[in-house]
């Protein structure tokens, strides 16, 4: 890398999972319209054509005169040839094919067991972490041989589950889990001043916050605005707008499965005094099953949806048509997307300094009240070459008990991965409050083996 001038040349970033259509060109844009940062954006992926694909798209972005960032786009054959040399790392990976995540999401539902995303907690978490977590352990051997400097960015999930894999293969990686889900916390907050303290315009990033929790399980136990405390605030429209929520102007949670009316989040603040800051569908999940995920009928009274995996087959086949138009000149439109990745990368460069929140190990007691052990969300200092956490201090008692099932959870499912024993992942689900007195020992247990049986192609021949 150079210095000069406030700004920063010959960068070079690996991305692994380079054939992305969607968080791939999310970066292609925020890199293209930021003059300060320049360099090379390596592309890895099993799916070499659609690197390829990306790579063709990336340059092509360069050639056009609204972009500022100059960045090349190559794409790598082996990850030993991509991670060389490299300065960041970026992580996205689809951990197998939709076929085994409509397993995860929909086999639970034989035992009326539902689930709103799949991908972090609840069975189909689980059974994706551990063909996940496999994959992860290999990155990260491949980081520690061929680019033990380099800074590493996941935006895989599940996400602690990852990180957690990283620093168990490479203890003294650089990295951290990145998550927007408190981003749309700030932004309803924003909403509701706008609403109810006639403000306008307020922009998400000055909602200061104390954000701490497990990754789609995070919290605010302090939020402000300029001075105003935003509690009392929250509380009122929460108690006054109970039953119907908070629904963006265009946005509609009957119409589009990824939104919903926050109605959830006004729950959990009525119950234990704290901000839920993810989305309903992630907060959904952590929950007992009786809760919110009962059957579809107690989801659609909380409005929000579950997201079937044959949306998201659909959405691929759109999201592959997309991906040969821009290959073939259709351009990327220059929106912002609202992410903090590239913002990060100049912070921890030494361009700027920025507070975020971020998923790495409680190692320092940030979250006073849980394991050291723990992967966990809370607020921390980017600046140059250096990631520091906030001490977001202590779980409030009420609290605790929600989140201590899934770190326990954590632990036995990130051992199963390495020792290949299905009596853990049984333990596992019998203990996740989706599933924990829902279901017999011999259900979860037959439950358990034809979900892992159904990712057999991505699990290693130990299972087997």
């Amino acid at each position: 890398m150079n210095y000069k001038e406030n700004k920063v040349t010959d960068i070079q970033i690996a991305y692994i999972g380079g054939g992305s259509r969607g968080w791939a060109w999310t970066l292609m844009k925020d890199l293209a319209v930021d003059p300060d940062i320049s360099g090379t954006v390596r592309l890895y992926d099993i799916d070499k054509d659609a690197a390829r694909n990306n790579e063709i798209i990336g340059n092509a972005l360069m050639t056009r005169a609204d972009v500022t960032g100059k960045w090349e786009y190559k794409t790598y054959e082996s990850l030993a040839s991509v991670l060389t040399g490299s300065d960041f790392v970026v992580l996205s990976i689809l951990p197998g094919t939709f076929d085994e995540m409509e397993s995860d999401v929909h086999l639970p539902e034989r035992l009326g067991i539902y689930q709103s995303v799949g991908d972090t907690a609840g069975p189909g978490g689980m059974i994706r972490a551990l063909r996940t977590i496999p994959m992860l352990a290999e990155i990260a051997q491949g980081i520690k041989e061929h680019a033990p400097d380099a800074w590493v960015i996941n935006y895989t999930n599940p996400m602690s589950l990852c990180v957690k894999t990283l620093y168990h293969v490479f203890p003294e990686i650089k990295a951290f889990g990145c998550c927007h889900e408190v981003f749309g916390t700030q932004k309803l907050l924003a909403g509701i001043c706008e609403k109810e303290l006639g403000l306008k315009n307020i922009d998400r990033r000055d909602i200061h916050i104390n954000v701490l929790g497990i990754n789609h399980f995070t919290w605010f136990d302090q939020a402000s605005y300029k001075g105003i405390d935003l509690f009392p605030v929250y509380e009122a429209y929460c108690r006054e707008h109970y039953e119907t929520g908070f629904e963006e102007n265009d946005q509609n949670w009957a119409n589009n499965t990824f939104h919903g009316a926050h109605r959830v989040k006004f729950d959990l603040f009525l119950r234990y005094g704290m901000m839920a800051a993810a989305g309903d569908r992630h907060l959904a999940e952590f929950m007992p099953g009786e809760e919110y995920l009962k059957d579809p009928e107690t989801v659609k009274s909380w409005k929000f949806g579950l997201t079937p995996v044959s949306w998201r087959k659909e959405d691929l086949k759109k999201r592959l048509e997309k991906s040969s138009s821009y290959a073939k000149g259709e351009p990327l439109v220059l929106d912002k997307s609202g992410e903090e990745g590239v913002l990060l990368i100049k912070a921890l460069l030494g361009l700027t300094r920025v507070i975020s929140n971020v998923n790495i190990q409680n190692s320092c007691n940030q979250i006073a009240n849980l394991p050291s052990c723990a992967i966990v969300e809370t607020n921390a200092v980017f600046s140059r070459d250096s990631i520091r956490p906030v001490m977001a201090g202590s779980i409030p008692d009420n609290a605790l008990s929600l989140f201590l099932p899934h770190i326990t959870n954590h632990e036995r499912i990130f051992n199963a991965a390495f020792t290949y024993d299905e009596n853990l992942v049984v333990e596992a689900f019998s203990e996740d409050p989706l599933v924990k007195g829902r279901a017999t020992k011999e259900e979860i247990t037959s439950l358990v083996h034809d979900m892992i049986a159904n990712t057999k192609a991505y699990l290693p021949k130990g299972w087997f």
